[in-house]
């Protein structure tokens, strides 16, 4: 999860614990963020990003994949060089994400 979204869901959690919102609304904002950050993705960021790494370990279940990477480095067509000790990536079919997001 991204920080700006780790960041909503604790101000909604917030939000719904002091009974400003209900936690219906909560969902509905969420479920909103996710669609427009996909869209944005989409339309608006067109980056590449390479990446190295050792590859810890992989998982694919219910047509989503789970990399885990170890000593990882990436790098963006105008940026420098960036290391971490460790990243997860979770990737998804874009028209499975579609038809889940529906189904909520």
């Amino acid at each position: 999860m991204s920080s700006i979204g780790r960041g909503l869901v604790e101000a909604l959690d917030e939000m719904v614990l002091n009974g400003t919102i209900s936690p219906l609304l909560a969902a509905k904002v969420l479920k909103q963020f996710d669609k427009s950050i996909i869209e944005a993705l989409r339309t608006k960021v067109h980056s590449k990003i390479r990446s190295k790494g050792h590859l810890d370990s992989k998982r694919y279940c219910d047509s989503v994949w789970t990399f885990d990477l170890k000593n990882a480095s990436f790098k963006t067509d105008n940026s420098d060089m960036q290391a971490v000790d460790r990243v997860k990536i979770v990737a998804c079919d874009a028209a499975c994400a579609a038809i889940k997001s529906r189904q909520l």
